[in-house]
């Protein structure tokens, strides 16, 4: 990741985007901004930015669509939407289009600061990427994991799932912490798709006899592997 994180804020009302773009500059963030969807995009292809702020009604290309077309792209850039549309219709379409956090405006710009250095704090471990985990290959760059030499394609949920789990061998990680890391909140809907992905990736992954996902009751979740120590692949 670049030493400065790269944001990009897609906002049609340009006084309110400007003071909140001079105040995450402030705090040490690069800035580009857009005045609608069609020029986000552009700048989005230019930029390659690390973070979208993302309205959703605008002129041109709406938040949704924009997201709808990087995302066919880049399964990785975090998208925040900031928007007045805060009905639960509304909110669950910006998480199927796999938006990383839904916030309704107003806010303060503090709580917009904390969830950025929330984000960006589990994304900065070390730039691990590459985990061997029993006898396979977890590479989250690639979306991949391989074993016996047969590679599978991994989701971006179940890449992120995935990450969290192999940067904790043998460790619980909380079922809350999970959700609020990759679907920005714990709802039951989320809570629901949680399920669903972990039983994918014990499918995906129970060729290897030495790896399980262990489920602690409303607790969390444990990445086991039997009678080897999983950590960074060496290259």
């Amino acid at each position: 990741m670049r030493d400065k994180i790269s944001i990009l804020l897609v906002d049609d009302d340009l006084k309110n985007s400007m003071l909140l773009k001079r105040f995450l500059e402030v705090e040490g963030y690069g800035v580009t901004y857009a005045n609608n969807g069609c020029v986000g995009w552009e700048l989005f292809q230019i930029t390659h930015p690390d973070l979208i702020l993302l309205d959703i009604n605008m002129p041109e290309m709406n938040g949704f669509e924009l997201a709808k077309k990087i995302r066919e792209v880049n399964r990785k850039v975090l998208i925040f939407f900031l928007t007045d549309r805060t009905e639960k219709d509304d909110r669950l379409k910006g998480f199927s289009l796999k938006g990383n956090d839904y916030i309704p405006k107003p806010f303060y710009p503090e709580e917009l600061i904390a969830k950025i250095k929330e984000r960006f704090e589990h994304r900065t471990i070390e730039a691990q990427h590459e985990f061997v985990i029993g006898k396979t290959l977890f590479d989250s760059n690639l979306s991949s994991v391989t074993h016996n030499g047969i590679s599978r394609t991994l989701t971006a949920r179940q890449t992120d799932i995935l990450l969290l789990l192999s940067q904790k061998i043998g460790t619980m990680v909380e079922r809350e912490y999970i959700l609020k890391t990759i679907w920005g909140d714990d709802s039951h809907a989320n809570s629901l798709a949680l399920n669903v992905q972990i039983t994918y990736l014990r499918r995906i992954l129970e060729e290897d006899q030495s790896i399980s996902i262990t489920s602690l009751k409303k607790k969390g979740y444990v990445l086991n592997v039997k009678g080897y120590y999983a950590g960074l692949a060496k290259t």
